[in-house]
């Protein structure tokens, strides 16, 4: 266990010199496709609060600008039979799950070509194929299902675990405390994963959270737990995996704490009043990709050619993603019942 957080305002941020001197483990081609990964998150992201701006893209939208290490090192760390279930900052779950670029930008455009038929929008990215449960709108909603789901891999037997991510406003909610109690109790194949960026919308943690030490409240339902440097995709990654291989040795639920932090507003109707405009500065100084790559460069593993080439090659995805979006279609109005009536009550007198 780990100390308790203070206020954001007074977090001390890891030293940028250790960071970039400290090496990574990995080979070459898999550290260069995590940076990848990161990489492209970012700049899809971007691109789509330009097309907000532009009013391409409606409704809500929040960004994942910054946390980009939790989902490329996390997920990374997962195997393809696992479930995932995600908040509505999911974007970058999604894109690293394996869903294509081109489907997340048609439902942030609510073209029936998106993952969702563009039904879902932003907040509700889903793909059974890739057994992404969501994108869920509700604060912790997502935790009961991944439950859910665990409960049913363990009755049928299967191989798999419940990887739920949630932020640190969520573990104020009865969902969490409910959910976090039956894993335990059943000792149910659940990895929870707390992406902790400080702030539950605009109220720090130190404001709504009497004990702010999260792994405490794992702790109090006899749950492992462990705390990571969110904006290390290194220690997220090696974290994760050591994680799950806990979980699918059957040693029930766990519990990781990914300390990150978002550089953008909470939603795109956010003023940000409530943190200064220096605490951000200073959380982007060790933002995620700056950190990675100068460890990469640092030790020889990657060229500013490299980069660029990673860089370019995102930005060309993107792209083709927003021209497949702007070239979708939208949904019939005749499919307006589709998969919420039964044919049988559909076609019933009213």
């Amino acid at each position: 266990m780990s100390a308790g957080l203070p206020d954001p305002r007074a977090v001390t941020l890891p030293d940028a010199g250790v960071a970039a001197a400290s090496p990574v483990h990995w080979d070459k081609p898999f550290a260069l496709a995590r940076l990848a990964d990161m990489v492209r998150i970012r700049r899809m992201e971007e691109r789509c609060a330009e097309l907000y701006g532009q009013q391409k893209i409606r409704g809500f939208l929040h960004l994942y600008i910054g946390e980009e290490a939790v989902a490329a090192g996390a997920l990374a760390a997962l195997r393809p039979e696992d479930n995932l279930v995600a908040t509505y900052r999911e974007h970058g779950h999604a894109l690293v799950r394996g869903l294509s670029m081109a489907s997340i930008m048609a439902e942030m455009y609510g073209k029936q070509e998106g993952c969702s038929r563009g039904r879902g929008g932003s907040m509700h990215l889903f793909d059974r194929a890739t057994r992404l449960y969501g994108g869920n709108a509700i604060v912790g909603g997502g935790l009961p299902l991944a439950v859910g789901l665990a409960l049913a891999d363990a009755m049928q037997g299967r191989a798999a675990l419940t990887a739920c991510f949630f932020g640190d406003g969520a573990v104020a909610e009865g969902a969490f405390h409910e959910s976090m109690n039956l894993a335990a109790l059943w000792k149910l194949p659940v990895l929870f994963c707390c992406e902790n960026n400080l702030y539950a919308m605009g109220t720090s943690i130190a404001r709504h959270e009497s004990q702010t030490d999260l792994c405490v409240k794992a702790a109090s339902y006899s749950m492992p737990a462990m705390r990571v440097d969110g904006m290390d995709v290194v220690a997220v990654h090696d974290a994760t995996h050591a994680a799950a291989e806990g979980v699918r040795d059957g040693g029930g639920p766990l519990f990781l704490e990914f300390r990150t932090y978002r550089f953008r507003a909470h939603s795109m109707f956010d003023a940000q009043l409530y943190r200064d405009k220096a605490e951000v500065e200073a959380w982007k100084a060790h933002g995620p990709i700056h950190a990675f790559t100068a460890r990469l460069k640092a030790q020889g593993s990657l060229s500013e050619e490299e980069f660029l080439a990673i860089d370019a090659a995102a930005q060309a995805e993107v792209e083709a993603a927003v021209a497949f979006a702007e070239a979708g279609t939208w949904e019939p109005e005749a499919d307006l019942a589709r998969d919420l009536l039964t044919p049988a009550a559909a076609a019933a007198p009213t």
